[in-house]
């Protein structure tokens, strides 16, 4: 029989729990198992592409080596919150992993410049109810917007921009209580847009819509927006866009290039903030509003090719800008167009 003194015994102890972790690394892991499971069928799913080495599953997944993954130190939970994967290189096309739906915890969702990421958006991602910055943009996915994302309160921004979305942008959006904007340029979306969008909480400011086939009238409802940005551009929009201008307003950026639209500019109250308009190619009518020249930060104007007419209003910035801001009108003058007939 063997006795070991408290000294021997207190200097073995460590020993044993050091060689216990080498023989089981994983009672030493920080990665939760089943994220970690999550994130290895994911790899699969991806078809195991060389920008994911480093996902090996002898190590730990929150130990800062895994390629797009993060885990949760701040409040030592180490469940995954953020999963990001640029430019990925996928051998030929694969959908989204419906495994990202396993991953509860992500905060951070963002998937960007994948061209061979194809297929739908999984209805399945309603699951992330935690979720709050979702990104998905220049892959060729395609397909709705799923309605499950309105499950997934937390949302703060929504960027699908770039894509090959298609169908009608989902009404139910606008219940998300905590989203301060949704990004959706470069689809292939059609039909108005909704009505309830008007309803989108006092944190909304942002909405940029551009280069998609939506068509038919702005919302009468978009006037209770208080919105920053706003970019509609290059649409089939028609009819009256009044609605989102307002001298009371934040608005900074005004893009409606390239649609249908027809209202009478000269009546728009002018938020002070604005640092760029664009009207082009439209069907807008009246004058100027002289409010343009006391807009200190405009930087940037476009009212060519529309039914405008009067004379230019002198001051501000405006003549900085060139013919080219101002031509193809109806009877608009002035420098530095020509000057007006008496």
């Amino acid at each position: 029989m063997f006795f070991f003194s408290s000294s021997s015994s207190s200097s073995i102890l460590p020993l044993l729990l050091l060689t216990t972790f080498l023989i089981n690394p994983t009672l030493s892991e920080k990665c939760n198992p089943e994220d970690k499971k999550a994130l290895l069928q994911i790899k699969t799913e991806f078809g195991n592409p060389t920008q994911l080495s480093s996902w090996d599953p002898t190590t730990d997944c929150c130990n800062g080596t895994w390629h797009g993954v993060s885990c949760d130190t701040d409040t030592q939970t180490y469940r995954v919150n953020d999963f990001q994967l640029f430019s990925l290189d996928l051998h030929q096309p694969y959908p989204i992993p419906p495994s990202i739906a396993n991953l509860p915890f992500l905060n951070f969702l963002y998937l960007y410049n994948i061209p061979n990421l194809i297929g739908p958006i999984p209805p399945a991602i309603g699951n992330l109810t935690t979720l709050r910055y979702l990104m998905i943009s220049h892959t060729n996915i395609s397909g709705q917007i799923p309605n499950s994302l309105s499950q997934i309160k937390t949302l703060v921004t929504i960027d699908f921009s770039y894509n090959s979305l298609s169908g009608s942008l989902p009404p139910s959006l606008s219940t998300l209580p905590n989203l301060v904007g949704i990004t959706f340029d470069g689809n292939r979306f059609s039909g108005a847009i909704p009505e309830s969008y008007g309803s989108f909480s006092k944190l909304f400011t942002s909405m940029t819509l551009s280069r998609n086939s939506l068509s038919g009238k702005i919302p009468a409802s978009l006037a209770k927006l208080n919105l920053a940005f706003v970019d509609f551009s290059r649409n089939m929009l028609e009819g009256d866009a009044s609605v989102l201008f307002g001298s009371e307003k934040e608005t900074q950026k005004i893009l409606l290039g390239r649609n249908l639209l027809a209202f009478d500019f000269g009546k728009v109250g002018l938020s002070k903030n604005l640092e760029a308009i664009d009207l082009r190619n439209n069907r807008v009518y009246g004058t100027l509003p002289k409010g343009l020249t006391a807009l200190k930060f405009l930087h940037k104007l476009n009212v060519s090719y529309n039914n405008l007419c009067g004379e230019i209003p002198q001051g501000g910035n405006l003549q900085r800008f060139d013919v080219s801001s101002y031509v193809h009108n109806k009877c608009l003058c002035g420098s530095p167009l020509p000057a007006c007939k008496t």
